[in-house]
């Protein structure tokens, strides 16, 4: 199956672009593990596999996410409203944590283009032996000035559309009780795949102790969320991160372009805007969730 996908999608017409441009760019799409990520999404449908990657692959040649760059969005970094942490949960996948009561811009497109800033970093930063990430939603302080439902299907769509089987789990901790009836007008955006890994997560809960326990070192984790370390985020110290997995990239990667990359992420949205597959890690995040 992954080999008719890959050998379909290099008759396309629509990818010579980026065959002729960003060979090594397509080469890693149609990586074996890459191409069973779009599978996986899609359920083993080979024609559905096909059309989402000509999709990503499309965008990317258009949008050119590998070329973001720290000094392209560190304005949106300022508040630490998403940041890699520096730890990792304990099947050494990377954890992004997210505080949507820290935002500090109006613009959904440079919102936006921060998220897949920061969605190609978390995957650089990857071990070889794992694909997918963790999202770590701190609540605090949230309101309902913070709730955007046209933020929240642009996420959708970069997640689901142009990072698919990227997420592993999404720890939604201490929303607040208006948070619920919002996230179920947005369910509906999500892929079931997807809404099966959001996990509503509460501090005053017996068994919030254990579920957290049972991803994250504790000592490591931080105290927002019931961990011991009580460091805050630092953005300088953060950007130096950041400039030293940039220059990382360009070597690892390269890159065609010095310019700033096609601000619009989503072509169908409104103006604003080889690794072997059998050894990566699957992890049964119902057992994580419930053991005891």
């Amino acid at each position: 199956m992954i080999n008719e996908v890959r050998e379909t999608i290099k008759k396309h017409k629509s990818v010579e672009k980026i065959k002729e441009t960003r060979p090594n760019e397509f080469s890693r799409y149609c990586s074996d593990a890459s191409i069973s990520r779009y599978l996986r999404a899609r359920n083993w449908n080979v024609k559905k596999a096909v059309k989402m990657l000509e999709g990503s692959l499309t965008w990317r040649t258009n949008y050119k996410p590998e070329e973001i760059l720290w000094e392209h969005v560190a304005a949106e970094a300022e508040t630490g409203k998403i940041y890699r942490s520096s730890y990792k949960d304990k099947n050494g996948r990377v954890v992004l944590v997210m505080r949507p009561s820290f935002q500090n811009s109006t613009s959904i497109r440079a919102q936006v283009k921060y998220l897949v800033y920061c969605m190609e970093n978390a995957i650089l930063n990857l071990p070889p032996d794992q694909e997918q990430m963790i999202w770590l939603i701190d609540f605090h302080g949230f309101s309902l000035s913070n709730i955007s439902i046209k933020s929240t299907k642009e996420t959708a769509y970069i997640l689901q559309e142009q990072y698919p089987e990227r997420l592993g789990l999404a720890i939604l901790y201490n929303p607040p009780k208006f948070f619920e009836p919002f996230y179920k007008i947005v369910k509906p955006f999500l892929e079931p795949k997807t809404a099966n890994k959001v996990k509503f997560v509460y501090s005053n809960d017996l068994n919030t102790k254990t579920i957290m326990e049972n991803l994250f070192c504790m000592d490591e984790l931080e105290s927002a969320f019931g961990g011991k370390d009580e460091e805050s985020f630092d953005i300088k110290k953060y950007a130096e991160r950041m400039k030293e997995d940039d220059a990382k990239r360009i070597v690892l990667y390269g890159r065609e372009s010095c310019s700033d990359p096609n601000p619009n992420p989503n072509p169908n949205s409104d103006n604003e805007r080889t690794t072997n597959t059998n050894s990566v890690i699957e992890v049964d995040e119902e057992v994580i969730l419930t053991e005891a």
